[in-house]
């Protein structure tokens, strides 16, 4: 890339997963000249105000910071359009109008944590791993009028192994997208980009990734193993899949988040929890879950030498 194609590039992101690629930007030759993100909100007991990891990065930095409540609002449109920018780059942001991602001369660039078409949506790394996936990756495309449907930039791909769950797949989707980053700000820099279309016929066909919600995290005793499997590992830790138990010593029913398994082919013969030597076996349709890590309601995350130093399985009925 020759020297003088540097771009000026306003950042928009919110998480995280999205100071990364700001940090690789900013290390790269390209100018952060603002960066825009979610307004403070109150968190915790105290409802104090909370601040985005990426608000965080950018104060540090001295960039300039905008966060409005609005995308529409006037002033804020002002604000961008005095960073006087080239590029705008969106990871982990809020779906913009059209009057801000149109603003710049070489458009508005985004990252997504899947191989569009395919899990165009809010939760792109849990259901590749809940939908048992080999493969994934990431892509950055030109933004649009409609959520992730823009022209494809650029991808690469990576792949989920059996015991991949969505916090190591976060982490390795989140360095490979700096880098893929990166490399398609140099690419637009030199103008040597060839986007291409999203096939929307076959975007019809494939999986999308909607956002999670509590109830879709609930486990399925019934299912095979595999699909249990895939679940667990890809809600860890985040949301976390979960199920409930009865004690029927205690005549209570807790529920229970479930963070690591793997399956131990052996076919039920009762619904009946057991102990083994790597964890606790679950029974389900054609095998059994094994579970080494998970969080009793009220408690902390434990392993789960440490859940039966504590408790008798045989006091715990599984709730399907």
């Amino acid at each position: 890339m020759s020297q003088n194609s540097k771009l000026r590039v306003v950042f928009m992101g919110t998480p995280e997963f999205a100071v990364t690629i700001l940090d690789a930007i900013v290390q790269s030759q390209h100018e952060v000249v603002g960066v825009v993100t979610v307004a403070d909100k109150p968190a915790g007991r105290g409802q104090q105000l909370r601040e985005s990891a990426v608000k965080i990065y950018a104060k540090d930095k001295g960039f300039p910071i905008l966060q409005p409540e609005k995308l529409k609002d006037e002033a804020f449109h002002a604000d961008l359009k005095a960073l006087n920018a080239d590029l705008f780059v969106v990871v982990a942001f809020r779906m913009l109008p059209e009057i801000v991602w149109a603003m710049p001369p070489k458009g508005t660039i985004n990252l997504h944590a899947s191989l569009l078409p395919k899990y165009r949506g809010a939760a792109p790394i849990n259901w590749a791993i809940i939908n048992g996936e080999k493969t994934t990756g990431v892509t950055t495309f030109f933004i649009n009028q409609v959520i992730d449907t823009g022209a494809v930039i650029a991808q690469e791909t990576v792949e989920i192994s059996e015991s991949t769950n969505a916090e190591e797949l976060h982490d390795t989707l989140m360095h490979l997208g700096a880098q893929l980053t990166v490399k398609t700000l140099n690419d637009i820099a030199n103008n040597c980009v060839q986007s291409l279309p999203q096939d929307e016929n076959l975007a019809k066909e494939l999986p999308h990734a909607p956002k999670i919600f509590k109830q879709d995290c609930k486990i399925d005793w019934s299912q095979t193993a595999q699909e249990i499997h895939n679940k667990i590992r890809g809600l860890s830790p985040y949301p976390a899949a979960w199920c409930t138990l009865h004690n029927e010593k205690k005549n209570e029913t807790l529920s229970f988040k479930l963070y690591r398994s793997h399956i131990v082919e052996e076919k039920p013969n009762s619904p009946a929890l057991l102990k083994h030597a790597e964890g606790i076996l679950f029974p389900c349709q054609d095998a059994f879950i094994c579970i080494s890590e998970l969080q009793p309601e009220g408690k902390r995350r434990m392993n789960f030498k440490e859940f039966l130093a504590g408790n008798k399985l045989e006091d715990f009925k599984l709730e399907v």
